[in-house]
């Protein structure tokens, strides 16, 4: 059965979570907003949001470590893109290749867990530029900001907000 101790800190967790998105996306949408036409505006605040969630973890520790493996994966990822893009126009071969070749250096800098993140981030990368194709290298590197901001906003708010809310429950701090 669930106490009553556990289910403030679960809500209080999520209530957190839900703050850091509405601050990463804020941040984006309204930073970017000014430089890039609406798409692009949307998308990032979308793509930050996604690297807030995806390091927003159990414990404090965690939430770091994710926050590594997401900049660690992003930066290859952005790096092969960005690349691929001042060489050639997309094609699913090409983002094929560069997702290969990805999973061939994450494998030999041995870090596995990675081989997801940097696959989906270069899709996502590539298939963006495909869809906005003027000045397709633009999207390497405006993802790559949005990732920043949300890795920055995920982590920081995790740690400072781990401290006022579950000392607000009572609950031990991790």
């Amino acid at each position: 059965m669930t106490t009553r101790k556990a289910i403030a800190a679960a809500a209080l967790f999520a209530l957190n979570m839900a703050i850091a998105c509405t601050i990463t996306y804020a941040i984006i949408t309204h930073v970017l907003a000014p430089f890039v036409d609406k798409s692009d505006d949307l998308l990032g605040g979308m793509w930050a949001v996604v690297a807030t969630v995806f390091v927003f973890r159990d414990t404090r520790v965690h939430t770091f470590s994710a926050g590594v493996a997401r900049l660690a994966a992003t930066t290859l990822s952005i790096v092969l893109c960005l690349l691929y893009l001042l060489i050639f126009p997309f094609s699913g071969l090409g983002m094929a290749a560069v997702i290969g070749l990805g999973t061939f250096v994450i494998m030999l800098l041995g870090r596995p867990d990675d081989i997801i993140t940097t696959g989906i981030t270069t899709a996502v990368v590539l298939v963006v530029a495909r869809i906005s194709p003027e000045n397709a290298w633009h999207q390497p590197l405006l993802r790559f900001a949005d990732t920043l901001v949300g890795i920055a906003v995920g982590v920081s708010y995790r740690w400072i907000g781990a401290y006022a809310f579950f000392h607000a429950v009572g609950a031990r701090v991790r």
